[in-house]
């Protein structure tokens, strides 16, 4: 269909060259004010060009990112899990950080740039590395810490739709977050470097985003510990973590209106069961 239409050109590359390289051709070859990048397994709502590009009209920003859903979300317990988890992250730290005038990273299943500032950044993307070696993983979040540390403001569109599909197994999620929590450990350090010139919430938001998993570890250790050394049961952590959790699902069904987000409760059973010891490997 669009294969015929003039408006469209596409590019083959004779092989796969990863996400990284494949972007930084198309943006070469493109001459259009503003890129959108939509990953092949997202399809994305009519009005979401519309809606980003009218958050782009401001020069001073550089890039915009949609809301993310789950497209499979029926699929299963963990793509109903999933789902629930993109809608906290993108109107609970997405809209907050954006409020301040910094989304720390601007999702690839659906984000808008300004032409203009890729074809300043694209030489340190394409190069970059980690600890001598090119980095070939969170491609997403490293380009939005170009792009602020490029002095541009990085923006969040609740209203532009766009749902992705989502890991349907364990296996693949804990892939998909092993990759995600190296690509936040790396990128972090980065943006370490920004938050002086930045508002300070987003120092605040840095700061609780690492120290909290980092609390959790140590509250389970700790009750596993007294469990272990005095064979008693360690009711205070655990009521402290459930309270916690009940809290945090409570305010987003409220918000949400949608009572469903009383079962993200689970994904703290996940947490501490299986993300927490996934995320101390990544740091490793």
């Amino acid at each position: 269909h669009y294969a015929c239409d003039p408006r469209f050109r596409f590019i083959l590359m004779p092989k796969n060259v990863g996400k990284r390289k494949a972007q930084i051709v198309a943006i070469r070859e493109s001459s259009g004010d503003l890129v959108l990048n939509v990953d092949s397994d997202t399809t994305i709502a009519p009005d979401v060009v519309t809606k980003l590009a009218l958050k782009m009209y401001s020069p001073a920003v550089g890039a915009a990112m949609g809301q993310l859903t789950a497209s499979n979300r029926s699929d299963t317990w963990l793509t109903r899990l999933i789902d629930m988890e993109y809608w906290l992250a993108c109107n609970e730290e997405r809209a907050a950080q954006a409020r301040f005038g910094a989304v720390m990273c601007c999702c690839g299943p659906c984000a808008m740039y300004r032409r203009s500032a890729l074809l300043l950044l694209l030489d340190k993307y394409e190069t970059q590395l980690f600890r001598g070696r090119p980095s070939d993983f969170g491609e997403d979040r490293h380009l939005t810490i170009l792009m602020l540390n490029a002095g541009f403001r990085t923006e969040y569109v609740p209203e532009a739709i766009a749902a992705t599909v989502v890991p349907n197994s364990m296996g693949a999620y804990l892939r998909q977050q092993l990759r995600w929590a190296r690509s936040t450990f790396r990128d972090t350090l980065l943006a370490l470097r920004l938050l002086p010139g930045l508002d300070r919430y987003l120092t605040l938001d840095v700061i609780g985003q690492n120290l909290g998993p980092l609390l959790l570890a140590l509250s389970v250790l700790t009750g596993l510990a007294q469990l272990a050394l005095t064979a008693t049961v360690p009711w205070s952590t655990i009521l402290m973590i459930a309270s916690m959790t009940m809290v945090r699902c409570g305010v987003a069904a409220f918000r949400a209106r949608e009572l469903r987000f009383l079962g993200f409760s689970l994904h703290t059973l996940l947490n501490v069961a299986l993300l927490l010891p996934l995320k101390a490997y990544a740091l490793c």
